[in-house]
């Protein structure tokens, strides 16, 4: 993986982030969604852009964003046994982990 394709996926992540956060308000009603979808969606954007800036803080904001993210639905999932939203979120937030480690293995 080089090093155009973790800002390009953190930047899908954190637009997933910002729509699931809004669908979850909308379907459900919840509000927890809707807030800590923008919060962390937001966030994932700003470390796409510092990745795309080539900025020192931007694999660190990202990933633990992601290893956040990844571990609320991972027990979000053994809680509802439900693949969406949570499955989704785990892959992709895996794979934003491991494209970000090549990152890390490259300093």
């Amino acid at each position: 993986m080089n090093l155009t394709f973790a800002p390009l996926f953190t930047l899908i992540y954190g637009i997933l982030a910002i729509a699931g956060g809004a669908i979850g308000y909308k379907q459900a009603g919840s509000q927890v969604s809707l807030i800590s979808g923008f919060i962390s969606g937001l966030l994932l954007l700003i470390a796409a852009y510092l990745l795309y800036g080539r900025s020192q803080a931007g694999p660190l904001l990202a990933g633990v964003v992601s290893l956040v993210l990844v571990i609320v639905f991972i027990i979000r999932l053994i809680k509802t046994r439900k693949f969406m939203p949570a499955g989704l979120m785990i892959i992709m937030g895996v794979i934003n982990l491991i494209s970000l480690s090549t990152l890390f293995t490259a300093v």
